[in-house]
């Protein structure tokens, strides 16, 4: 009985990781001393006399200790391998020493040369100490060879066993092992006796597997049964009630670990773990509160919360807790994390002059060479609009990992400079630099923001060559494939995927692509699957089918969907709002857009630009002004799109003299410089009143720049709107000399019209005849009808609608009323379709 007792030079429970044990076992794994672990707290008393009484002789086990203790366990090997028959308790004193030394390896190494021998038994303290190292060195097979040695060996597990054979496989399993048979589980349920220990490991593993619900039931169990928990059982099973969000799960965990008293409650593992449950479930008040009656506070502390304010959406008050970090009197120390919490609040608010303030602070503290702050910083300038700067820290760099190309890379491609971000990936690779999951994702993105379908397709076979795999795959290549006009590609990757395995995002991308690409009624049908799939639609599906009601002229459907907004309190959501607005003032319910408008707490410029759009298309021009006015007052900046929105309701309105002042200001006061969008803008506002010739003028005077299709067909289209044909043939000469004006049939037939209504019909047949031979046809307009909530879709001469008889018969009855009311067609109008009918 004395040799059990005593069969280990260090009789240690190496049973958990630091988070799963009791603070006197978390002692013992951290501490490499021998001296300490020979007083270790979890020794028995009778133990440890036994220790202390048989260290006081210098035998030879006392010897080994000793040479383990001073950092030379290759000695204490060699000392050992000149006793003839040593001992278990020999053997075990140089596997600990090996560990204490971190030589795990070699520790396994010599446990096998043990079993091999087998000139001794292997003792509970033995199976411990390798179960130990095989959890360290992440060595599964080993541990699962040493768990079948335990049962061979016919000795009965022990608790202290037991709890290594936890931390083993808790350790070296991973998410995608143990879907069958979960050893971990099994482990802890075959044990007798649990401890403390044993508890906060099946949490740990729990939490772990994201089995967050059981982690929580666990505890609760284990209180019930009367097993006192310690700091680290709160610390392991807080993340747990993060993942839940169940607010009163929080409070009575929390309220459980306040009656245990002041030692629990100002631990500072507890505090910093109770900052982040209550920050991750939105808590923040709450989190605040545990963070001002904090008794002490470390470094983990003041990030947990500045994080907490983060995640949040706190900016402000997130860098003023820095800044009280930075001048707190019992000098906190600023660590990475701290400052990356600090840029990341500071790209929130994109306030550049703080951005720059951080980055002065950085140099001084002679932090300016971590690669992790670096990258911080590179996204900080990128997100205050400062792409320049980014590159300049980017370029000088001593030191870059795949962190920083990515973050540069994005950054490009943030700031709409899609080339330029392929061209850097380009340069990686040249400089053998791993693309990875991250660069995929970038890569995918500028390829559909550029609408390239070579880059795009390039990018997928990349990723399927090295079998590149991420969360989110398949979203992101839908969206590519659907933005480059290639839905059929699009739609064969949503179909591959399996219909149980299609997450939110996925669906997303696909109704989304439909719609973008016109195929409205299929966006309808894969969201009433999405519905009997059970996956439930959140405020992007939403924002992503809203569009195609009002491309449908379904307005009956796009209010279904608001009401299914308001059901699931996504009416406020900014981005559902906007989306709501625009199917409303494009579906002719311009007084439910205003309204949904004006009651909306939440607004981002895309929401005032689909307003003021709307006006524009409605003809309310003064009350577009006074809302893009208003856009400053409200603490927002107009973007280009809110440009091209404002100025295309001056020219829907008639406001020229507001329309061209407002396109004088662009630069001068918002510093946005005006594109071929914003020029087409003016011809068309100068266009429209009849004011041709300064129209004509402006056109000229861009030069290069102004060699844009869109530019001269507003203007082509104004000068058959007023009769202009001599300027209208000199526009039509200049706009077929421009690049892409042969793929475009629009811009003929236009200049067709404009022959037709001069009567000059030698000159029609000639435009005719060449759109011929360029392959141009005539696109067809289609007209849309909702009836009993059912979309209708009608073209000129249509036979293909089920009611199409019915429904020319009524043409004719209405034809025969207009005659009586003394209707009279407009015959040039007439004769040009008759010789349309004639070809």
């Amino acid at each position: 009985m004395r040799l059990t007792m005593s069969s280990s030079a260090l009789p240690l429970p190496f049973s958990s990781s630091t988070f799963s044990q009791s603070p006197a076992s978390l002692t013992l794994t951290h501490h490499p001393n021998f001296s300490s672990l020979l007083h270790s707290d979890t020794l028995t008393d009778e133990q440890q006399c036994t220790v202390k009484n048989e260290s006081k002789p210098r035998t030879i086990r006392y010897r080994l200790g000793e040479l383990c203790r001073q950092g030379q366990p290759h000695l204490a090997r060699q000392l050992f391998d000149t006793i003839p028959q040593p001992s278990t308790v020999l053997w075990n004193t140089i596997i600990i020493g090996f560990i204490c030394n971190n030589m795990s390896h070699e520790a396994i190494s010599f446990y096998s040369r043990l079993k091999h021998v087998g000139s001794s038994t292997c003792d509970q303290y033995t199976f411990s100490s390798v179960l130990k190292a095989c959890a360290e060195t992440k060595r599964i097979l080993v541990g699962k060879a040493v768990h079948c040695h335990i049962l061979r060996s016919g000795i009965h597990p022990s608790r202290i066993v037991c709890n290594s054979l936890l931390n083993m496989y808790s350790t070296c399993l991973g998410f995608e092992n143990g879907s069958r048979c979960d050893l971990v589980e099994r482990v802890f349920t075959t044990m007798r006796k649990r401890n403390v220990v044993a508890w906060n490991t099946i949490f740990s593993w729990y939490v772990k597997r994201k089995r967050f619900s059981e982690a929580v039931r666990c505890f609760v169990m284990m209180m019930r049964i009367g097993i006192k928990p310690t700091v680290f059982s709160f610390v392991n099973v807080f993340p747990a009630v993060s993942e839940i969000g169940d607010v009163r799960v929080a409070d009575v965990l929390y309220g459980s670990l306040v009656k245990l008293g002041n030692e629990y409650v100002n631990d500072l593992f507890v505090v910093s773990a109770a900052i982040v449950m209550y920050a991750d479930i939105g808590c923040i008040d709450l989190a605040s509160r545990i963070f001002e009656n904090s008794c002490e506070r470390n470094t983990e502390i003041w990030n947990s919360m500045i994080s907490g304010y983060i995640q949040n959406n706190f900016p402000f008050k997130a860098l003023d807790l820095f800044l009280g970090a930075v001048e707190a009197e019992d000098g906190v120390p600023i660590d990475d994390v701290t400052f990356v919490s600090a840029l990341t609040a500071t790209s929130q608010l994109q306030n550049l002059e703080f951005a720059q303030q951080l980055h002065a602070c950085l140099i001084k503290k002679c932090m300016d060479s971590q690669v992790i702050l670096l990258n911080a910083m590179v996204a900080t300038y990128s997100r205050c609009n400062r792409v320049g700067d980014s590159f300049k820290v980017f370029s000088g760099m001593e030191e870059r990992d795949i962190v920083s190309w990515n973050t540069m890379v994005s950054a490009l491609v943030q700031n709409g400079l899609d080339d330029e971000a392929l061209m850097l990936v380009y340069e990686m690779q040249k400089l053998g630099v791993a693309i990875d999951a991250i660069t995929i994702t970038i890569l995918l993105s500028a390829a559909s923001n550029l609408r390239d379908r070579t880059i795009g397709k390039q990018t997928h076979a990349y990723l399927l060559r090295h079998n590149i795999q991420f969360e989110g795959m398949e979203s992101y290549l839908i969206d590519m494939y659907a933005k480059s006009s290639m839905i059929r590609e699009a739609q064969a990757i949503f179909q591959s995927n399996c219909t149980n395995d299609k997450d939110q995002a996925t669906w997303n991308a696909m109704i989304a692509g439909n719609t973008q690409n016109g195929l409205i009624e299929q966006s309808f049908v894969d969201f009433k699957e999405m519905l009997e799939q059970n996956v439930k639609p959140n405020a992007v599906t939403l924002a992503s089918l809203l569009p195609a009601c009002s491309q449908s002229g379904s307005i009956a459907i796009g209010k279904q969907l608001h009401c299914f907004a308001i059901r699931n309190l996504f009416e406020n959501n900014v981005y559902v709002v906007s989306a709501l607005v625009d199917m409303y003032s494009k579906s002719g319910s311009i007084h439910y857009a205003e309204s949904i408008f004006l009651k909306s707490p939440e607004k981002n410029y895309v929401t005032y630009t689909n307003m003021i759009l709307g006006y524009g298309q409605h003809g309310m021009g003064k009350k577009a002004l006074a809302l893009f006015y208003s856009l400053q007052e409200n603490g927002l900046k107009p973007d280009a799109v809110t440009f091209v929105a404002i100025l295309s309701a001056c020219s829907y309105t008639g406001l020229v003299d507001e329309g061209l002042q407002i396109f004088e200001l662009m630069d001068e006061e918002y510093g946005i410089q005006p594109s071929a969008e914003h020029y087409a803008c003016v011809v068309d506002m100068l266009g429209r009143v009849g004011r041709l010739d300064e129209a004509h003028n402006f056109a000229k005077q861009l030069g290069e720049e102004g060699n844009v299709l869109g530019i001269w067909g507003s203007l082509l289209a104004a000068c058959r709107v007023h009769r202009n044909f001599e300027l209208g043939k000199i526009v039509s000469s200049k706009l077929l000399e421009l690049e892409g004006s042969d793929r475009i049939s629009g811009y003929h037939v236009l200049l067709s019209n404009i022959y037709a209504e001069e009567g000059n019909w030698q000159s029609v047949d000639n435009v005719r005849r060449g759109m011929r031979k360029m392959g141009l046809s005539k696109e067809v307009g289609c007209s849309w009808i909702g009836t009993s909530g059912y979309p209708s879709c009608f073209v000129s001469r249509d036979r293909k609608h089920p009611q199409s008889d019915m429904i020319y018969d009524m043409l004719g009855h209405l034809t025969i009323n207009m005659k009586d009311v003394g209707y009279k067609p407009n015959l040039e109008l007439i004769e040009e379709w008759m010789y349309g009918l004639q070809e």
